[in-house]
């Protein structure tokens, strides 16, 4: 390697690093909110607990999806930006808005039919009522929070990211507040528990919103935007672009997410010490892919930016950094995860049977943050090339074909045991990871 190239792979990496932290912050954020309204509801009952627990299970996967479909602000507007086009950055995230509220729409009538979906998949009768209020009261939110996405993505994507580390810590701090204010009826507010925790994060997710609207609406930067000078009318031909892009983002992260609940409900059929065990390495491997998530938010920028330039070399070039500081990171976490492991589990338990079974599953883990951190790096990628439909498809064979059917077949049918269901989850991430880099390469590298 010669001291050039390593110059430019350090710049670029240095450049990488400075844009994505801020949205490295902003994922720890959430992480941070879903910590305080578990702790908050652990502090009044158990069915307060397992309340706001399945109504988050009900309201994620409608979040994923939408946010999924929007993910397609930054591809779109990073080309135009790299393009000198600020007019049409605009127009994307006024049409994105459009697409926002439509999705908050439905999602709002999914979510008021709760408790019919919670009766039909067998929840337990007693956690319904709240567990549907909860998951109501926070569908209120979905509007804010689907607007503060096409903000935050068309932000990202013309390198505006700093002002996303005051909205992580006033969402953080007003999560917390509310959540004691209506959970506890404080400062002579009803006392709401599970549902109160709904309404607290609705009310948080509109603070996100409405800081980052603020900060848009004053940055210089955004002035030759004229983002807010004059209303749109939908644009079908904008709309069906984005949505062309963004529904199969969507459909990969959904299942995605799908595959963890799946492995989860096996987990659910071998004890409770096997679900406490598993629990205890998702939310730690959960804490850690924070990190490469963010980076990969990057990339896509990057990439695309580069694109919009006319500068194939230099995406292909930020495309291939990028893998690698994704792919470093996970290998120093899941040295630490190696080194640490009894530490780890420490923070969560100090029963010795769960901690066995948690050292074992953060053991298979290591190998899961090297390819965790491989896909989610080489998606960034293929976004900032606004590729999408085919690693669509390699996502869909690699986490339902693979890693489902193997995590299945020899955990539970073959009676493997806990171990050998995360080792289908590891062979999942590990055939996407390796799909969506070979398209990478035959597709943007190999021409």
């Amino acid at each position: 390697m010669t001291e050039s190239l390593l110059r430019r792979i350090l710049r670029e990496l240095a450049a990488l690093a400075q844009l994505a932290w801020p949205m490295v912050v902003v994922n720890l954020s959430y992480i941070g909110m879903r910590f305080t309204d578990t702790v908050f509801a652990g502090q009044l009952s158990p069915e307060d607990l397992g309340a706001v627990s399945v109504g988050g299970d009900l309201w994620m996967p409608v979040t994923l999806f939408n946010m999924g479909v929007l993910m397609a602000v930054s591809p779109l507007a990073a080309h135009a930006f790299g393009a000198g086009d600020r007019l049409l950055v605009a127009s994307i995230v006024r049409q994105a808005a459009w697409v926002a509220l439509a999705g908050s729409l439905l999602g709002i009538l999914v979510l008021a039919q709760a408790g019919t979906v919670m009766t039909a998949i067998g929840v337990a009768p007693e956690l319904i009522p709240k567990a549907a209020g909860y998951a109501r009261g926070i569908s209120w939110g979905l509007p804010a929070i689907m607007l503060f996405y096409v903000l935050r993505f068309a932000s990202e994507a013309v390198s505006y990211t700093r002002p996303l580390l005051l909205v992580a810590v006033a969402g953080l701090l007003f999560n917390a507040f509310a959540d004691w204010v209506l959970m506890y009826g404080k400062l002579g507010f009803p006392r709401l528990g599970a549902v109160g925790t709904g309404y607290a994060s609705a009310l948080s997710q509109w603070v996100m919103f409405l800081v980052l609207l603020s900060q848009v609406r004053r940055a210089p930067l955004f002035r030759p935007f004229r983002l807010f000078e004059k209303f749109e009318w939908p644009r079908w031909s904008m709309i069906r672009e984005q949505l062309g892009l963004g529904v199969p983002i969507a459909v990969s992260v959904f299942m995605e997410g799908g595959l963890f609940s799946a492995v989860g409900l096996l987990m659910a059929t071998l004890g409770t010490t096997a679900v406490a065990g598993h629990q205890i390495a998702v939310n730690w491997g959960a804490l850690m892919f924070m990190v490469p998530l963010g980076l990969a938010a990057g990339i896509t920028v990057r990439v695309g930016q580069a694109l919009g330039r006319g500068k194939p070399d230099e995406a292909r070039f930020a495309g291939a950094s990028g893998l690698v500081l994704c792919v470093g990171f996970m290998a120093v976490s899941a040295l630490c995860m190696l080194a640490f492991r009894k530490h780890i589990v420490g923070l969560y338990t100090d029963d010795p049977a769960v901690t066995a079974m948690a050292m074992s599953l953060l053991f298979v883990a290591a190998a899961f943050q090297l390819f965790d951190g491989l896909q989610v790096g080489a998606a960034g990628v293929l976004r900032g090339y606004k590729d999408t439909r085919v690693p669509m498809i390699m996502t869909l064979i690699a986490y339902w074909g693979i890693g489902f059917q193997v995590a299945w077949l020899t955990g539970i049918r073959q009676q493997g045991g806990p171990v050998w269901v995360w080792i289908g989850l590891v062979a999942g991430l590990c055939a996407a990871g390796l799909m969506l880099v070979g398209r990478f390469w035959w597709r943007h590298v190999r021409r």
